[in-house]
């Protein structure tokens, strides 16, 4: 099963100018953030950069792939891991500047971690993670 995030009403203008290096720091400082016992709850989970979503998904900031661990049953084993991917191109451009990189990609990642949990998106709204 899938799960997306997108932009919601907002216009794209200039990208910010980033590297792809700099782009997976913040990945990975946004990941340092979430308390460490919900990562110690995440299981069998790779989180991934990717520069551009899927062909025609071109506001798609980024996608949970995989088992949440709510629809996990006792036959869940032997399977690859789940994948949440953050597409930088799409955040680059919805972004004015680096600062709100660094908060786009934090909404972002724990967006598609609440996917991991089995947190839908009208649920996800609501609390305010977009």
């Amino acid at each position: 099963m899938a799960q997306t995030c997108r932009v919601a009403g907002r216009i794209a203008g200039v990208p910010v100018r980033m590297t792809r290096e700099r782009f997976e720091e913040l990945v990975g400082e946004a990941l340092d953030e979430v308390p460490d016992e919900l990562l110690r709850l995440m299981d069998n989970v790779v989180v991934l950069v990717e520069d551009d979503p899927p062909p025609g998904e071109a506001d798609l900031l980024g996608l949970y792939e995989g088992h949440a661990l709510t629809e996990r049953g006792v036959d869940y084993s032997g399977v690859l891991p789940d994948r949440i991917t953050i597409f930088r191109r799409p955040i680059l451009r919805v972004c004015a500047d680096e600062d709100e990189v660094v908060d786009e990609v934090a909404v972002t990642v724990v967006h598609e971690i609440a996917h991991h949990f089995g947190i839908d998106d009208d649920t996800l709204h609501q609390l305010g993670w977009g």
